[in-house]
């Protein structure tokens, strides 16, 4: 096994143990607030119920399209549960198309998670990690092309602006502490994106 397959492998682990460290720590911190908050009382004793767990989960994600000279596919759908009003954290999967024409094709795709924390009403900070299986030129005549697991660990913050009750809109920035040149899946460290949740 080459140094590279051992190396790609311990940050693999070492991201994936990292966000799963940060979804444990920040559930119980925000668990233990609310439950140091006095609960405002109310007669009503429809405040007092549990919500149902529907409610917990929290669909979203990202998408776009683009047709031409470039074609360009991005369906980023994720999964969240809200362990508090401010805390969700869930899976994820990404998949992206790319295609200019005239040449070949190319997809990138690969499983993710996220971890984000809403401050007020209108702010989160937030960790990803994924690792997606890419394309990659390897110089080779013999195999030219090649797929390697490229993984990305991300933290960074944004905009939140709440549709309803559920609902928002999501804006944000994200710096990939994993990110490598020599196997770029996207052309800086720096990432910004917009999506939504339900």
């Amino acid at each position: 096994m080459s140094t590279y397959l051992k190396s790609s492998k311990i940050t693999n682990r070492a991201g994936f143990i990292l966000v799963l460290w940060g979804v444990i720590g920040i559930s119980q911190f925000s668990v233990a607030q609310e439950e140091g908050q006095d609960q405002p009382k109310q007669e009503d004793e429809s405040y007092y119920q549990k919500p149902s767990i529907l409610d917990k989960w929290a669909p979203g994600g990202n998408f776009s399209l683009q047709f031409g000279t470039i074609t360009y596919v991005e369906v980023s759908p994720m999964v969240g549960y809200r362990f508090t009003d401010k805390f969700t954290a869930g899976p994820g999967f990404t998949y992206r198309y790319f295609k200019i024409r005239g040449f070949e094709a190319s997809s990138i795709y690969g499983p993710r998670a996220f971890a984000r924390y809403v401050i007020g009403r209108q702010f989160f900070v937030q960790s990803e990690y994924e690792n997606l299986s890419v394309a990659i030129a390897t110089g080779d005549p013999r195999e030219p092309i090649t797929r390697e697991w490229v993984p990305g660990l991300f933290i960074g913050g944004g905009l939140f602006q709440p549709i309803g009750q559920r609902a928002g809109f999501m804006v944000g920035a994200f710096y990939n502490l994993n990110y490598d040149s020599t196997r770029r899946v996207y052309n800086s460290p720096w990432v910004f994106n917009a999506g939504f949740t339900f």
